[in-house]
């Protein structure tokens, strides 16, 4: 496949896969003049690259995680990357429950729910003294 067709395959830009050869991701096979021709291994390499983005890992992370040769060193990458989305998926989940407890608080102003005002004390700490609304 040409650059062009891969890139229209994965509706990626050229430019793209250029930059993903540059950063040593893709490492297609040059023919006459130079020009790139990717094989059906490239093509598993983009959509890995493709998936491993919409995981959330950098480009370096990738990088990393596909030329470590060493089997331990690619657990540890996904390993760290699991426990980062972990923590940002729990900030996630505290965060749909403030929008919730708001929807769902039957106070004219939210702020003066005890629900929301525990959720705050919460976050301020230990020290914090309730709240009188004014």
């Amino acid at each position: 496949m040409t650059i062009g067709e891969i890139a229209g395959r994965f509706g990626l830009a050229t430019h793209v896969l250029r930059h993903w050869e540059s950063t040593g991701l893709l490492a297609p096979a040059r023919v006459f003049a130079g020009r790139r021709r990717y094989r059906s291994a490239d093509l598993y390499r983009v959509a890995t690259i493709l998936r491993a983005k919409e995981a959330g890992l950098s480009l370096e992370q990738i990088r990393e995680l596909i030329t470590a040769a060493v089997p331990a060193r690619r657990r540890e990458i996904l390993l760290r990357h699991r426990e980062d989305l972990v923590a940002r998926i729990d900030a996630l989940r505290d965060s749909l429950a403030f929008i919730d407890g708001g929807l769902e608080c039957e106070h004219e102003d939210f702020a003066e729910c005890p629900h929301y005002q525990a959720m705050v004390r919460a976050r301020i700490g230990p020290q914090a003294a309730p709240h009188v609304p004014s």
